[in-house]
């Protein structure tokens, strides 16, 4: 654009009648004189093709002594220096230029250009509300402007205009989020959502915001009274259910939240870290209200094909780590069925049997797994362990012996195997390699804790 612009200044100066280059000069003076302008300025032009600015610089210094109020030539004077850095002469010779033809357009984005190289970014407002009577998109650079300066008010309102006339940005979006950080600035902008829910009822993007804003600054019950109004006006607003399953969960009502929970997890038009914040406060809401255990686990399936976070098995661990196993083993049971090859996840379902005394389990599971997975050591060590727990010693001491010689690096492993393997023995009445296996783990325990 900037090319052709440039074009039109050139024929209007080539083509500029005699009589305005200066009158009553003979026609051959003034034919010669603008020959050498021409020859002068279509140097300039050749010199910074090339980028050979002094030079450039030098030809258009010949060229206004034949026309020294030409608006084009302070334009080309200031792109050479711009291109030389030498920021003050760019901007005076373009500065020049828009005093000479105001409406020279690229001469005020060669201002702009010196400004915010320079970082002089309160000038550049200046510019750039002139550029805007050019073209209204710049008024994207003066939000930009307005926000390296900290005219935080300023550029707020012109966001929501922008906004409102053009449509939304992520640009913009990002600079409103942090402008909304400060809670100075929340209470203008609350003032705005409320005008727009009025003047668009229908728009479920302003009661989001205005939502999200009572949430952040303490309001549930402002946030709450949006939520209603959103669900009154969009009854089908999935939006609206993400504010009142927290409103539900804290007035202790919970079939209410499951209901506002199942209409958000089903929907695609929620993100999913949303989706996963629900489900955790609806995890520690059953902890102390059990009944809605089966309600737990028909939220879990919403995220089975969930590759980023396997739900089922986090919330297995999180029952673990509350030293309640019985819940555990069930969400580790749950997970394993859509991910049977998570060796992860099948150690800690044995260890949960383990812990919660369930040794017929443990045996038949540590068993089923060993037939997949014939080389891990730790299913021998669990199969081993539940066979002497049953006093099914000659099978614990057979299933022992044969894993063993699968364990690589693994100290503690190998410790656990050894008393294993005495228990074996002792029950079987060979008193003899009891204490053989028993003295092998305990020089192994000794050499652990001198390497420690």
């Amino acid at each position: 654009m900037k090319k052709i612009v440039l074009f039109s200044f050139l024929f209007g100066i080539f083509f500029v009648p005699h009589n305005l280059l200066a009158q009553g000069e003979p026609k051959d003076t003034l034919a010669l004189a603008e020959n050498k302008f021409e020859d002068s300025f279509y140097e300039s032009l050749k010199q910074k093709g090339i980028e050979n600015y002094d030079k450039a610089i030098e030809a258009l210094e010949k060229c206004q002594t034949f026309q020294s109020e030409n608006a084009i030539v302070y334009f080309e004077l200031g792109k050479n220096y711009y291109s030389l850095k030498k920021y003050k002469d760019a901007y005076d010779n373009f500065e020049k230029a828009t005093k000479i033809d105001p409406k020279n357009r690229w001469a005020w984005a060669g201002m702009y250009d010196v400004c915010y190289d320079t970082k002089d970014y309160n000038q550049a407002i200046t510019i750039v509300q002139k550029l805007i009577e050019f073209k209204p998109d710049y008024r994207e650079d003066l939000v930009s402007l307005y926000m390296n300066t900290q005219q935080f008010d300023k550029a707020l309102d012109l966001i929501n205009e922008l906004n409102q006339t053009v449509g939304k940005s992520d640009k913009r979006e990002l600079y409103k989020a942090q402008i909304l950080k400060d809670a100075k600035f929340q209470g203008s902008e609350k003032a705005n959502l409320i005008d727009k829910i009025k003047q668009f009822p229908k728009d479920e993007a302003n009661y989001i915001a205005l939502i999200y804003l009572y949430s952040q600054s303490n309001q549930e019950d402002k946030a709450l009274e949006i939520a209603k109004q959103l669900e009154k006006e969009i009854p089908t607003s999935d939006w609206a259910q993400v504010s009142l399953f927290k409103f539900h969960l804290n007035n202790n009502d919970g079939e209410k939240a499951v209901k506002a929970m199942n209409i958000v997890l089903a929907s695609d038009k929620i993100d999913k870290k949303i989706k996963h914040r629900m489900l955790n406060e609806f995890l520690i809401f059953t902890k102390n209200n059990p009944q809605f255990d089966k309600d737990l686990d028909h939220a879990i399936g919403y995220f089975d094909n969930d590759k980023e976070v396997q739900v089922a098995k986090e919330i297995g661990r999180f029952y673990q780590n509350k030293k309640d196993w019985s819940k555990a083993i069930h969400y580790y049971e749950m997970h394993l069925k859509t991910t049977n090859d998570d060796m992860e996840t099948i150690l800690l379902l044995m260890q949960a049997y383990t812990e919660n005394l369930q040794f017929d389990k443990l045996d038949k599971a540590s068993e089923e797994q060993m037939q997949l997975f014939p080389s891990q050591p730790q299913l021998y060590y669990f199969n081993g362990l539940a066979n002497n727990q049953l006093k099914n010693y000659k099978n614990a001491k057979d299933i022992l012996e044969s894993g063993i010689d699968f364990i690589i690096d693994d100290t503690s492993l190998e410790i656990n195997f050894n008393l294993q393997l005495g228990e074996a023995y002792n029950g079987l009445g060979d008193f003899k390699k009891k204490d053989i296996y028993f003295s092998k783990a305990n020089d192994l325990i000794e050499k652990q804790k001198q390497k420690k």
